[in-house]
């Protein structure tokens, strides 16, 4: 089963319609609106033509995200386009109630496109609804990106061989397809015969390139011709991890294709926006959970002997410590007893984790688990310590311990929540915590802060992860 399941466009497509439709033609019926069916009509022509435009019905990109922005960018152009159909037909139609009758098409969209990530990725983690890879390249590189697309089930890209070009052992466990040497420096179509054979062979969707010197110019110029003839994809891994697509821009100079990736936002309006965001967010947070402020710390207070609030240094930007705030979750002897635990620790690298830490009070537990420990961090947030989104706080000892790469991280200011906090928290490993963050640091845009905000909500109802 390679092929996404048939009734995605089917459902997609009368979701989009009765939704759009359904909704309008009830309202404006039932607020006695004249054209009522004929407005449903050209609401829902609009809707399926917005997507249609933008490629939301495209087999490639069906069911592969579940974020909530585009969706909403696509239903705000819709209400942009029936404005417009409005003032031209001179219509008097109210404007809260045309709102309110194209708010449950957003609705049943955003639920429909869920529904069928989820299920896409069901199908994935089973190995289903696939693309079938080849990838040749140099040994090591070759090994580099099949590890690369094993260690992650977020793709539809799965490995069914190497071949490796030269001398050079293969060490991913990936099956070794086969080994081609060039016996002259000029490139034939008899280089691409061997490959084609073997492609076809492990039924193969996409050749993939390995980066290397033994694979370009002339002979991956033969190569996609002779893959193109087979009615095959090629695919270029240029050894770039964590770019977001937003980032990457394609051109050409001399008739050569080129990738061009735009550096990180770090200036402009959008870190603005992220201040006020964080500032005014966190100022109406302090002011709109003061009461729940005064429960938790009665709670806190009552459960075990000590302060109401956990104070710890963490650094922040640029390697800058600050004193980050938290309601206290364990008992007052909790530093001193770590020592004695490391032995038992569940996190590999510097951070530590566990599951079941006898340092935690009962009320600390539930405090976790709904994440209402962290609200104090808002006071942070507004000091300009920290942000609503960022990567996670480390230890002072953590930071000790960072490589070049896991200092990076430090580049922008650490969040309230982030990557980590829906993707995990505490199960994450120190290798995917490490490398959300960095996927953060260096993709971030206020938009994308705005979706990791509503996706936060979920997890914290969740609780998964959270110990």
């Amino acid at each position: 089963m390679r092929l996404k399941s048939r009734w995605y466009l089917p459902i997609a497509l009368f979701t989009d319609v009765t939704g759009t439709a359904l909704p309008v033609a009830l309202l404006f019926r039932a607020e006695s609106q004249p054209y009522a069916l004929r407005s449903a009509a050209v609401a829902a022509l609009a809707w399926l033509s917005i997507h249609t435009f933008r490629h939301r019905y495209a087999e490639r990109p069906m069911g592969e995200s579940r974020g909530a922005l585009p969706v909403l960018h696509d239903w705000l152009i819709l209400l942009g386009v029936l404005a417009v159909c409005r003032a031209a037909a001179d219509l008097r139609h109210g404007p809260l109630l045309c709102l309110a009758a194209l708010l449950p098409s957003l609705l049943l969209t955003l639920v429909c496109r869920k529904l069928t990530y989820r299920h896409l990725a069901s199908a994935r983690r089973k190995a289903q609804v696939v693309t079938r890879v080849l990838v040749i390249g140099e040994p090591s590189a070759a090994d580099d990106v099949a590890d690369h697309l094993a260690g992650r089930t977020d793709h539809p890209y799965i490995v069914v061989g190497i071949v490796a070009l030269g001398a050079g052992e293969i060490t991913s466990g990936t099956r070794l397809a086969g080994r081609m040497t060039f016996g002259s420096p000029v490139a034939t179509s008899e280089d691409t015969r061997p490959l084609l054979a073997t492609a076809q062979e492990l039924q193969a969707d996409v050749v993939m390139v390995a980066p290397g010197a033994s694979m370009s110019g002339e002979r991956l110029r033969r190569l996609s011709w002779a893959l193109h003839d087979a009615g095959m994809e090629l695919a270029l891994a240029p050894g770039l991890v964590e770019i977001s697509v937003k980032r990457l821009q394609t051109t050409s100079a001399a008739g050569m294709a080129l990738l061009r990736i735009v550096p990180p936002v770090r200036r402009g309006v959008q870190p603005v926006l992220k201040s006020v965001m964080d500032r005014a967010g966190a100022a109406l947070g302090l002011v709109f959970l003061s009461p729940l402020f005064l429960l938790i710390a009665l709670a806190v207070r009552l459960n075990s002997a000590g302060p109401v609030f956990y104070r710890q240094e963490r650094i922040g930007q640029a390697g800058t410590p600050f004193v980050m705030w938290k309601f206290r979750t364990m008992h007052r002897d909790a530093d001193s007893r770590k020592a004695e635990l490391a032995a038992v620790n569940e996190v590999e690298g510097p951070m530590f984790k566990m599951r079941r830490d006898p340092r935690v009070t009962g009320v600390g537990r539930l405090l976790r688990r709904a994440s209402l420990d962290e609200f104090p961090q808002l006071v942070n947030v507004v000091r300009g310590d920290m942000s609503l989104v960022g990567p996670r706080p480390p230890l002072p000892e953590e930071v000790a311990l960072y490589n070049e790469v896991e200092a990076r991280r430090l580049a922008v200011r650490p969040g309230m929540t982030g990557l980590w906090q829906i993707s995990g928290r505490s199960d994450l490993s120190w290798d995917e915590t490490i490398q959300l963050d960095l996927q953060y640091v260096d993709n971030w845009s206020f938009t994308s802060d705005v979706d990791v905000m509503a996706r936060t909500l979920r997890a914290v109802v969740d609780g998964r992860g959270a110990y």
